[in-house]
């Protein structure tokens, strides 16, 4: 009885994964960064992003860490503590994701010159936005 038991969450657990795999199949993971600008500031911003994330995600997907990268404006404001601006990260699945800060450091040594200039750049970011969110979603294809 006692082995019944304990197979019985896999078995849903499996059960449920099936249904879904029925109706779709898995592709890519996205990391969505939702930010939200400080007011007068979004030209610092986006100068910052040019400047030192760009080419960051740049050599990223040149070195096949990520496969592509977005940049979204959100042009409506339901509230005023919305997000301004969405950074999407796109990784072929998530086992392109295991040992991502590894690789990170690299790049980041690469182009930002080492782990204490990225920090000065964070510290400085950290005077112009602020991070709302940071999502990891996984785009699915219906059957």
């Amino acid at each position: 009885m006692k082995k019944a038991t304990w197979l019985l969450p896999f078995a849903l657990l499996f059960g449920l994964q099936l249904v879904a795999q029925e109706h779709y199949t898995e592709g890519p993971v996205w990391r969505v960064s939702t930010i939200r600008v400080k007011p007068n500031q979004m030209d610092a911003y986006l100068t910052s992003l040019r400047q030192s994330s760009k080419p960051l995600l740049e050599e990223q997907k040149r070195q096949g860490i990520i496969l592509d990268y977005k940049l979204f404006l959100k042009e409506t404001r339901n509230d005023p503590k919305d997000w301004d601006i969405a950074l999407a990260v796109l990784y072929k699945n998530h086992a392109a994701m295991d040992n991502l800060a590894a690789k990170g450091e690299m790049v980041r040594d690469k182009i930002l010159g080492g782990k204490q200039q990225a920090h000065q750049l964070g510290e400085k970011r950290e005077e112009i936005r602020e991070i709302i969110s940071s999502e990891l979603i996984q785009e699915i294809m219906l059957k």
